[in-house]
């Protein structure tokens, strides 16, 4: 059996355009903000390869470059706590423990913990903080993904439920109550991070920065080009390399986070097995969507309605965005066949690239 593993370092799912004009001369490297801030065009950045990913922060305050360190240990700290794949984590004692006791854990992690428990419930299981039994069977983004046997899938899913998992508020528990069952947190973790990131730069003064954790991006305060500009953001191409994009969007102290099946995917005698799982039946998402983008003020709540979404559909995921959520967050939709789909709020403002081969869809014709 032939197989072929695709596994990108970079898995930067959104791409910036960030429009400073033309070159700046030495006498023109920034601009003022309403409380006297220099905004630098040229701004202290910083890129390490940490969760897995690039982990790149830029600011863009004058003076504020210290703000790189603390910003860049803090992500550190949490990764170290959260992971699955490493020996001493606080997720990796609870599933060790799993059907035996509860584990006291970390404000940090239990915070991260009850709001996975509450995506789960909010998208009755399309996200579902338990699936770790089936991710860890495929393995998909490690050298040894493998596609399982179907007995080891149906074995697998008697695990993945997170009605199983028992949280307790007062001493800040988690429970697994059946022994081999696995919390995978990495479909929300890195949102989680980022929003404690964007809280130690603003602790720190900063007022205009890019965080970016690979495929989940905030942009914090406006551009360099000046205090009424928003930063212009632009939507991966999920069917080109990284850097490619499918149209922008303007946003200023957003989050935009990007799920695709494009980022890590298993090729098994000729089919890709993309890492998007759904809980019931323990193979990747099957339906018309290559990826969606979910815009709102927490990159945690983007990274838990990406996959919650992405598990509905593009049909179902636009009526759910749009009926459901009333408090800014919006969405943008790629499919299979190249059709861009957006919430109504946006649909003046997301620009399609000329040079894009994506056409917006009719949602009348969505099935």
């Amino acid at each position: 059996m032939r197989k072929k593993l695709l596994f990108s370092l970079i898995t930067l799912s959104i791409s910036f355009m960030v429009l400073t004009g033309c070159t700046n001369s030495a006498k023109n490297t920034t601009t003022e903000s309403s409380a006297s801030t220099k905004i630098l065009k040229d701004p202290y950045s910083d890129e390490q390869f940490l969760l897995g990913t690039y982990v790149r922060i830029r600011v863009y305050d004058e003076g504020k470059e210290s703000a790189l360190k603390p910003a860049f240990d803090r992500v550190k700290e949490l990764g170290d706590k959260i992971t699955i794949n490493q020996k001493g984590s606080e997720i990796d004692e609870v599933n060790e423990q799993a059907g035996i006791k509860p584990v006291k854990v970390s404000d940090d992690v239990y915070t991260l913990v009850k709001r996975a428990y509450e995506y789960s419930q909010d998208s009755q299981g399309g996200f579902d903080m338990a699936i770790g039994a089936i991710t860890q069977l495929w393995r998909i983004g490690f050298d040894d993904a493998r596609k399982p046997s179907q007995e080891e899938i149906d074995q697998a899913l008697k695990l993945v439920d997170y009605h199983k998992i028992e949280l307790n508020d007062k001493e800040k528990t988690v429970y697994l109550k059946e022994k081999g069952m696995i919390i995978d947190l990495g479909a929300i973790a890195k949102g989680y991070i980022t929003d404690e990131v964007v809280k130690v730069l603003k602790k720190q003064g900063v007022t205009t920065a890019i965080v970016d954790l690979g495929g989940n991006v905030y942009v914090l305060g406006h551009s360099p080009r000046g205090e009424n500009q928003d930063w212009t953001v632009g939507i991966q191409d999920p069917n080109m390399a990284r850097g490619s994009v499918l149209g922008s969007i303007k946003e200023r102290n957003k989050t935009l986070v990007t799920s695709g099946i494009y980022e890590r995917y298993l090729e098994v005698d000729g089919k890709k097995y993309h890492h998007l799982f759904d809980p019931k039946t323990g193979y990747p998402f099957d339906n018309d969507i290559a990826s969606v983008t979910i815009i709102t003020d927490k990159s945690i709540d983007g990274d838990g309605l990406s996959t919650a979404v992405f598990s509905m559909g593009v049909k179902k995921g636009l009526e759910y965005v749009e009926s459901e959520l009333n408090n800014g967050t919006e969405a943008i939709f790629v499919t299979k066949d190249d059709k861009v789909y957006v919430t109504d709020p946006i649909k003046d403002t997301f620009q399609l690239s000329e040079d894009s081969h994506y056409t917006m869809g009719d949602r009348s014709e969505l099935k």
